[in-house]
């Protein structure tokens, strides 16, 4: 009796999964392999264990799309399905109004698992003049709007890099970075931006006596020319740079590692990217990287749970790991294996606050 119960329950959650492509108005029927979508500072690294679980396993090859985070987790969240990503690449933390969208579409068992570090680099092209910032620079430098007379805030009038900080060199602040969809956009706000607009005093105290001012001023780019949102492919900003002279982009560390014969980072508060700092987070803009992935796919769309579990093998994520020579830095070993705990149980994560 057991055998054929299974059987039935397999065909029934098949079913099921096809059930709900046909609802969100997408392909239908069973899907052949792994689908992951989202972060494009996290592609690289999904792409790796791709190629490698393609080896190893046979059959369809998983499918990675590049859609910044803000876009894999949409298109995640959108409901249980065959046209559904199983997997969402992140470089930031799921939100709350995301989480909350999963909910409200039916995806309610989200296994959340950190796969490592990465750092957003200030990077210009390698015979550029060597840059430091430090304290308030970025924030004057990139804001839309800075401090003025009298407690008032006027549209930001620094053209050059030496206006903002004389000890920085004469040339032009001209900025290529990740979209408002793109999960390093939101680090950058978060750990680059907002610490150097709370470097100047009154901003500090705005923080304090009103967060969301602060937040409208401190997390609102420029948008004459200083700041230049250039779309989800963080290779395509590093090659900018290289093709522009004077132009400086923001980008993640991977991306840094795989290019460092034409590119060069700079300091931030005295302290430069390396795999080191960015692992103690002593190099001030580090991040953990993140993936998301669908529980009720497991046992339904075929290779979820043995893909997760490549991804979260020592010989991918752990130091040393195939990983690290993509530019990720490693977690610590009992920080990997609690990870690994957690994906081998599908353990599902309870709402961010």
């Amino acid at each position: 009796m057991t055998r054929p119960l299974l059987a039935a329950a397999s065909a029934i959650a098949l079913l099921a999964l096809g059930a709900c492509g046909e609802n969100s108005g997408g392909a239908q029927g069973e899907r052949a392999g792994v689908w992951a979508a989202g972060s494009s500072t996290v592609f690289p690294f999904t792409t790796r264990v791709a190629e490698n679980y393609a080896r190893m396993a046979g059959g369809a090859a998983p499918r990675v799309e590049s859609l910044g985070t803000g876009g894999g987790i949409q298109a995640f969240c959108q409901g249980v399905g065959s046209n559904t990503p199983d997997i969402a690449n992140a470089s930031r933390r799921m939100k709350k109004s995301e989480f909350e969208m999963c909910q409200a579409n039916g995806v309610t068992d989200i296994v959340e698992l950190k796969i490592g570090y990465d750092g957003l680099v200030i990077a210009t092209a390698l015979d550029a003049p060597d840059y430091g910032f430090a304290g308030d620079d970025l924030y004057l430098a990139l804001a839309k709007q800075v401090p003025g007379p009298n407690g008032t805030f006027i549209a930001n009038p620094h053209t050059s890099w030496n206006q903002v900080n004389p000890g920085l060199p004469a040339t032009r602040i001209m900025v290529y970075g990740p979209p408002p969809t793109s999960g390093t956009r939101d680090s950058w706000i978060e750990l680059a931006m907002a610490p150097s607009a709370e470097a100047i005093p009154a901003l500090a105290a705005l923080a304090e006596s009103d967060p969301d001012r602060f937040e409208a001023i401190a997390h609102t780019l420029r948008e004459d020319g200083g700041w230049i949102d250039s779309g989800e492919n963080d290779n395509a900003i590093v090659q900018t740079l290289t093709r522009t002279p004077g132009s400086t982009g923001v980008f993640g560390y991977s991306f840094l590692e795989q290019n460092s014969d034409s590119v060069k980072a700079h300091s931030v508060n005295g302290v430069m990217p390396t795999s080191e700092t960015i692992a103690s987070g002593e190099y001030p803009i580090s991040r953990s990287m993140f993936i998301y992935v669908k529980k009720a796919h497991i046992g339904v769309v075929p290779g979820v749970k043995e893909f997760v579990m490549e991804y979260m093998s020592d010989a991918s994520a752990g130091r040393g790991g195939y990983l690290q020579d993509r530019g990720l830095v490693p977690l610590p070993a009992d920080e990997l294996a609690a990870q690994r705990a957690i994906a081998t149980a599908m353990t599902p994560m309870t709402s961010p606050e």
